[in-house]
């Protein structure tokens, strides 16, 4: 991504407003979640962009459990704050590695290794229904299914289970991409109608594209006049 200014878009799933950093500053600074962002339009993605300019300084965003815990809430797949379970960042961390291998694969026209796609299998027993015993408006007991957010673990299966459905789906796999742009690794789902998108934001990567490509013609131009 480029520049370094600040853009609010509204994530298709989630519906909340997210702040999308444009760039990591150039010097010294602090990963973490000011540089999180939702470009992706899947849970999936935006779990593997959190590790963010690959191509460059390969910079990862979620450097504690309570990293992923907030991670999450923002994504929309956990409803509240709760304990992070030991080990929630690498737990997190693997996840996302694997959804990522698994789908530059899908990008590239090959299979995913099965490693990858096995991680991404055992996280599903996590987004599966749980029966709940409750006490009802009455008071009585009521037996009904607990939240599919309420715990990192649950909510870290759900994400699992959006890349599942996201690979294992022929019409979706065929819609991962990696925004085109030479200064940018983002990981997007294509949802244009003709399916060639090619930015991971038409606002950001792509008008950074339209004004390179038009300083190119400027600069071809002044050249052919000269000569």
């Amino acid at each position: 991504m480029n520049g370094s200014s600040g853009i609010g878009a509204r994530n298709p799933l989630t519906g909340y407003l997210a702040v999308m950093t444009v760039d990591l500053p150039k010097g010294a600074f602090e990963p973490g979640p000011t540089w999180w962002y939702w470009l992706a339009g899947r849970p999936a993605l935006d779990l593997v962009n959190t590790r963010r300019e690959r191509w460059r300084r390969d910079v990862d965003c979620l450097t504690s459990d309570g990293d992923v815990v907030a991670w999450l809430i923002r994504t929309g797949v956990l409803a509240e704050p709760a304990p992070a379970p030991a080990g929630l960042l690498r737990a997190a961390r693997e996840l996302r590695e694997a959804i990522d291998a698994a789908s530059c694969a899908c990008v590239a026209g090959a299979a995913p290794a099965p490693e990858p796609l096995a991680l991404i299998d055992e996280w599903l027993a996590y987004a599966g229904g749980r029966p709940q015993l409750r006490p009802g408006p009455d008071g009585l007991p009521v037996l009904g299914e607990r939240a599919p957010s309420d715990s990192p673990r649950r909510a870290l299966g759900m994400v699992a289970l959006d890349a599942a459905q996201l690979l294992g789906t022929p019409a979706e796999r065929a819609r991962i991409r990696i925004c085109a742009s030479e200064t940018c690794s983002a990981r997007f789902y294509d949802r244009s109608p003709a399916g060639r998108r090619r930015w991971c934001s038409m606002e950001l990567c792509g008008n950074v594209e339209k004004a390179r490509r038009h300083r190119a013609r400027g600069a071809a131009g002044a050249t052919e006049r000269i000569t």
